[in-house]
C-alpha cells in the first residue's frame, strides 16, 4: 500500500520548509528512518527520515520548494508494487491537499483576444511560449499536471496560466521558479504590440534608415530629451555588467548568499519592523564576581571541563531581575489584544557559529538552575550548536535572550531583539579600570576593579524606560552585593 510522506512538523513555531535536497530518488528502495530528504526551516536545516520502507515511486516537491506543513512530498510503495500502479492516472488524479492536474480544459480556458478569433490567439499564445525545456525537448511530460501548492497559490496570485509555462522539472512539472521566471520574462516583454492595422509581413521588417534631409514625422511633437539627442552625439551604450561568480574589474566577488545568512537577514527585518526598539545601559563593578571566579576557576575546570566565565553569573542574577519585574519576561500581542506572562523563564543564549551564522539556542527553565546548573547547560547548547545537532525545538520558546560579545571585546552593545521576546540583554567586556570606592571609615579611595557594561534592547510597547532602568539595576545591584561564594561552593 503507498505511503505518502508529508512534510513534518519540524519545531513548535515551523509552519513550513523548503526542500534542499532528495537524499534518495525515484526507483530507489528506502529502508525505514533512512535519511529521505533534507528541509531548510526559518530555524535549522533538518535531515529527515523516511517513515516506512518502501520504494521511493515518486516525487511531488522539487528542490528549493517550499511548503506548508502537512503537504504532501512523496509516496512510497512496497516492494513489489510497480512504479506504473503507483503513479497510474497522474495526469488526471492527484491528492488535492498536495497537487492539481493540468488537463486540456485549462488550455482551452485561455481568454480569447479582442478580435474573437480562437485561432489567431491560439497563435499569439503560441508565438509568447518561451522556449521548450529540455524536458519538453524529451517528450516527457508525465508529471506536468503535479503542482505544490505553493505553484498554485504564486500562478493565481500572478494570474499566470499555468498551460503556458514550461516545466523544468522531473517529468515536465512545473516548479515556483519556472512560474516566477514566466512572470519575469512577460513583465520585461514590450508593453505594446504593432498596429493591428499594420501589414504582418512589415512586422519582421527592420524600417529603412531616414534620410539625412527628412524631416521629422508630423505624426507626434519631439519631446525634449529628442531633441537634445538631435544637437548631440548619441551615447556610448552602457558596458555590460559582469555575470555573477565572476570578479569584477575592481577586484570584487559576487557570492551567493548563504540559507542561513537569509534568514538571519529575514529574521533581523521582521524584529525591527515589529518592535519599538528602545536601548538602555549600566555599568557594573564585576569585581565580587570576579574574586569569587579567580579562587575557583581552577577546580571548576578540573570538575567540569571547561571555564568558569561571566555568564553564569549574569544569568543568575538576570533570573532574579525577571522574576521581579515580569514585563520583561512577557509576550505582547498587539493584534490579539494579549499579553502573557510566564511563569518560568527560558533564556535564549546567542551562540556564534565562528563568524559565518548566529542563532539564539533555548536554556529551558533556567529559573530552577544553580550557577553551575546554568554554566552546563549554556555549554551544552554552544557545543551542539556549533557542531549541528540541535533541532529545531531547541531554537524555539524563548522568552528572553542574552548576547555576549564582550569575549570579542565589544564596549557597548545594541542587539536586535529576538521575537517574540520583549527583549534582549547583551554583556560587553569586563576590563580593569579605576572606579572611586568607599572605605569603611566613610573615605573616598581610588581602586582597581573588573568593570564592565550591560545593554538592554528592549521593546517600548511593552514597558517603558523606568521598568527598563530598575531592571538593569536589579541585575547590577545582584552582580556587585550577592554572596557568589556560596553560589560557586
Amino acid at each position: 500500500m503507498p505511503v505518502t510522506i508529508t512534510m513534518p512538523q519540524l519545531g513548535e513555531t515551523v509552519t513550513e520548509g523548503t526542500i534542499l535536497s532528495w537524499v534518495k530518488q525515484i526507483g530507489e528502495t528506502v529502508a525505514e528512518d533512512e535519511i529521505i530528504v533534507e528541509i531548510s526551516t526559518d530555524k535549522v536545516d533538518t535531515e529527515v527520515p523516511s517513515p516506512a520502507s518502501g520504494v521511493l515511486t515518486e516525487i511531488l516537491v522539487g528542490a528549493g520548494e517550499t511548503v506548508e506543513v502537512g503537504t504532501a512530498l512523496a509516496i512510497l510503495t512496497e516492494d513489489g508494487e510497480t512504479t506504473a500502479e503507483s503513479s497510474a492516472g497522474t495526469d488526471e488524479t492527484v491528492d488535492a491537499e498536495s497537487a492539481e492536474p493540468v488537463t486540456s480544459d485549462a488550455v482551452a480556458a485561455t481568454p480569447a483576444t479582442d478580435g474573437g478569433d480562437q485561432a489567431e490567439a491560439a497563435q499569439e499564445a503560441s508565438a509568447s511560449e518561451p522556449a521548450p525545456s529540455p524536458t519538453a525537448d524529451t517528450g516527457d511530460t508525465s508529471r506536468r499536471g503535479v503542482l505544490s501548492p505553493i505553484v498554485r497559490k504564486l500562478a493565481a496570485e500572478n494570474n499566470v496560466d499555468v498551460a503556458m509555462v514550461r516545466g523544468s522539472g522531473d517529468g515536465g512539472r512545473i516548479t515556483r521558479k519556472d512560474i516566477e521566471s514566466f512572470i519575469e520574462s512577460r513583465e520585461s516583454a514590450p508593453a505594446a504590440a504593432a498596429p493591428e492595422s499594420a501589414p504582418t509581413e512589415r512586422a519582421t521588417e527592420p524600417e529603412p534608415a531616414a534620410a539625412p534631409s527628412a524631416a521629422p514625422e508630423p505624426t507626434a511633437a519631439p519631446a525634449p530629451a529628442a531633441e537634445a539627442e538631435e544637437k548631440k552625439p548619441e551615447p556610448a551604450p552602457a558596458p555590460t555588467p559582469a555575470p555573477e561568480g565572476v570578479p569584477s574589474p575592481t577586484g570584487a566577488d559576487v557570492r551567493e548568499i548563504s540559507r542561513m545568512r537569509g534568514r538571519i537577514a529575514a529574521n533581523m527585518i521582521k524584529a525591527k519592523q515589529s518592535s519599538a526598539h528602545v536601548w538602555t545601559s549600566v555599568e557594573v563593578d564585576y569585581e565580587r564576581v570576579e574574586q569569587v571566579r579567580a579562587k575557583h576557576k581552577a577546580d571548576f575546570k578540573a570538575a567540569e571541563g571547561f571555564s568558569l566565565t561571566y555568564l553564569p553569573f549574569i544569568i543568575r542574577a538576570t533570573v532574579d531581575a525577571l522574576n521581579a519585574y515580569p514585563e520583561v519576561n512577557s509576550l505582547f500581542d498587539i493584534e490579539a489584544g494579549t499579553q502573557t506572562f510566564n511563569h518560568s523563564v527560558h533564556m535564549g543564549i546567542a551562540v556564534d557559529l565562528n563568524q559565518k551564522g548566529l542563532v539564539v539556542a533555548t536554556v529551558r527553565d533556567a529559573d530552577s538552575m544553580t550557577l553551575k546548573g546554568a554554566a552546563r547547560a549554556v555549554r551544552s547548547v554552544a557545543t551542539k550548536a556549533r557542531s549541528n545537532d540541535l533541532g529545531p525545538d531547541d531554537f524555539a520558546g524563548s522568552t528572553f535572550s542574552i548576547t555576549n560579545p564582550g569575549p570579542f571585546g565589544s564596549f557597548m552593545s545594541a542587539p536586535i531583539i529576538n521575537v517574540p521576546n520583549s527583549a534582549i540583554l547583551s554583556t560587553d567586556t569586563i576590563r580593569k579600570r579605576p572606579v572611586v570606592v568607599e572605605m569603611p571609615d566613610g573615605s573616598d579611595a581610588i581602586g582597581i576593579h573588573h568593570v564592565g557594561y550591560l545593554g538592554l534592547s528592549w521593546d517600548h510597547r511593552v514597558f517603558d524606560g523606568s521598568t527598563a532602568v530598575l531592571f538593569l539595576n536589579r541585575i547590577r545591584d545582584n552582580l556587585e552585593t550577592w554572596d557568589w561564594e556560596q553560589e560557586v561552593s
